[in-house]
């Protein structure tokens, strides 16, 4: 994988730079004890290489499935169009899509928003090309890796990172985040959310006993130990050089407003 080299550099020599960030607890760097033992490495089915395609393409699948049940498409499409509600002709970039439901919902709800659709895995972009997002005109499906955007300065007026952030480790992420804002200026982040330690334990209890025999719950439970809590978000901020808006929540996604820096 090949990174953009100025935000390598920049996130590296800072004195603080990714060696502390590699470290960084995933509830941030004032996490309680029993918080920062409520993560994880361990990879989900879809990010190894060991799993066949077939599970991944189940997780997918699903994640798609209880998106649409629970309207999470409809409502992150509002999140997102909200933020360029005085732009005529948005050009929106969406990071890590998988299925691509969400890029759907904005070409729906905006009948002149031009969509980059993308993901980093060139399965789940094949898959979204030979779909109905490859047909429409207004659409761009292609394979970008988020922490080296092939795009210019400003190419976007926003980008959108929906539910697969916590897939990413500390200092990638702050790569994302500066590469997202180089971009798009703006970057929403919509991800579940670092709930209370009380919370968060039953939430894990829930999820325990199908995680063994149900792909989707298995990476549903490892998500939910490697999503960033608000005060992570704002370390990764300052490594990246950004201004964030992250405010916690309970049960429900965790939406994070990225901007470049001033």
């Amino acid at each position: 994988m090949m990174f953009h080299m100025g935000i390598h550099a920049d996130i590296e020599s800072s004195p603080s730079g990714a060696a502390d960030l590699a470290g960084m607890p995933r509830g941030g760097p004032d996490a309680c004890w029993l918080d920062r033992l409520l993560q994880t490495d361990r990879p989900e089915y879809l990010d190894r290489d060991d799993v066949d395609d077939d599970v991944k393409r189940g997780v997918i699948a699903m994640l798609d499935r209880v998106g649409a049940l629970f309207k999470d498409h409809d409502r992150n499409a509002r999140l997102v169009l909200d933020e360029v509600a005085g732009v005529a002709d948005p050009r929106i970039l969406e990071l890590g899509a998988g299925h691509g439901a969400l890029s759907r919902r904005l070409l729906d709800e905006h009948p002149t928003a031009l969509v980059t659709v993308s993901d980093v895995n060139p399965d789940s972009v094949a898959a979204m090309s030979a779909s109905d997002l490859g047909l429409n005109p207004r659409a761009d499906v292609r394979v970008i890796d988020a922490t080296a955007i092939d795009a210019p300065d400003g190419a976007f007026d926003i980008a959108v990172f929906a539910l697969s952030f916590h897939h990413l480790p500390p200092p990638l992420a702050a790569r994302v985040l500066a590469e997202a804002t180089r971009v798009a200026g703006t970057l929403v982040i919509i991800d579940l959310a670092r709930p209370p330690v009380p919370l968060h334990l039953i939430r894990l209890a829930s999820m325990a006993p199908l995680a063994a025999v149900w792909p989707f719950a298995h990476d549903g439970l490892i998500s939910s130990l490697r999503t960033y809590s608000p005060s992570a978000f704002r370390e990764l901020a300052r490594h990246a050089g950004v201004q964030v808006d992250a405010r916690p929540a309970g049960f429900g996604p965790q939406v994070v407003v990225v901007r470049r820096g001033g």
